[in-house]
């Protein structure tokens, strides 16, 4: 959040919810609920990357993706405790609520 902008992320995946498939989800979701707003935005470019997705598909660790100053611990912590629920949550409202197909994208706007 900033004075101008606010950003949120909700899943919406078009396959089955593991967790050898959803290491960048729950790297998103646990960087927004961890990371201050400087850190957060440095770290999602990086996740956001495509060599960054098939490094921690080939088993890479998440923890090496952190960037300096963020609270590595913190991170890590809530990361492992992290569960797929609340990304079966996000894609349930996607799908019921926001009447997306799975794994359809689209973006939310709503201003102050």
């Amino acid at each position: 959040t900033s004075s101008h902008t606010r950003v949120g992320i909700l899943n919406n995946p078009s396959s089955k919810i593991k967790e050898s498939n959803t290491a960048i989800a729950r790297g998103i979701l646990t960087a927004f609920l961890t990371q201050n707003n400087s850190n957060l935005k440095s770290f999602l470019s990086k996740l956001s990357k495509e060599e960054t997705a098939k490094s921690l598909a080939a088993g890479t660790k998440i923890t090496k993706f952190l960037i300096p100053g963020m609270d590595g611990n913190t991170f890590e912590k809530k990361y492992n405790t992290l569960g797929l629920d609340i990304i079966k949550t996000h894609q349930m409202f996607c799908q019921e609520v926001l009447k997306l197909l799975p794994g359809q994208m689209a973006v939310m706007s709503n201003g102050r």
